[in-house]
């Protein structure tokens, strides 16, 4: 399963911990995460391009294999929001149709210094049909949320066109192999 996060600050990032993995690689922070969901473990690899415009090009490579896609921008800096049109015009422009996206707004634990208020976060989210959060990496207020909620969106997209291909759908046949372990994994990439 893949995923992908093209903003500023990934809230991922208070969790490192929490990632088998973790490397950087031309200042594109790259992370393996595993999570349990539904009784079914899912491998996040996340991709953290922290928003910067010089990867703009490159993330548009990644977005064809993404599942989905994180837009993560600071409540605290009006800049980070703007750009978040930017970026889902991009996504438009290169992943696939039915590819779920979310808003996060980050850094709600500093509300004192908000320039983006939730109302605004919110009003954009519902005018392009993605569902809207928000977070912060410091208190880990919402992240862990944020993750599954978009893990489990993905899960039931998939799990829609399994049974969409299905007989009744009047796809071809689909076969599943059984895993070798009792639980099944499955692969999430973050951007």
């Amino acid at each position: 399963m893949s995923m992908g996060a093209a903003a500023p600050l990934c809230p991922l990032q208070a969790h490192r911990r929490n990632c088998s993995r973790c490397l950087s690689a031309s200042g594109i922070d790259f992370k393996i995460r595993t999570v349990e969901l539904d009784g079914k473990k899912i491998k996040l690899q996340i991709w953290d391009t922290a928003g910067q415009e010089r990867f703009r090009t490159i993330t548009t490579a990644y977005y064809r294999g993404a599942m989905g896609i994180m837009l993560v921008y600071d409540i605290t800096n009006e800049k980070s929001f703007d750009n978040i049109r930017n970026w889902i015009r991009n996504i438009e422009e290169h992943a696939s149709a039915d590819v779920e996206r979310m808003i996060l707004g980050n850094k709600c634990d500093m509300n004192d210094k908000r320039q983006v208020s939730k109302e605004r976060g919110e009003k954009l989210a519902i005018d392009y049909g993605i569902k809207f959060l928000e977070t912060s990496a410091k208190s880990s207020l919402n992240v862990e949320e944020g993750f599954l909620t978009l893990a489990r969106d993905i899960m039931s997209r998939l799990n829609r066109k399994m049974n969409d291909s299905g007989p009744a759908g009047g796809g071809g046949q689909v076969k599943i192999s059984e895993p070798r372990s009792k639980k099944s994994l499955f692969r999430c990439t973050l951007l």
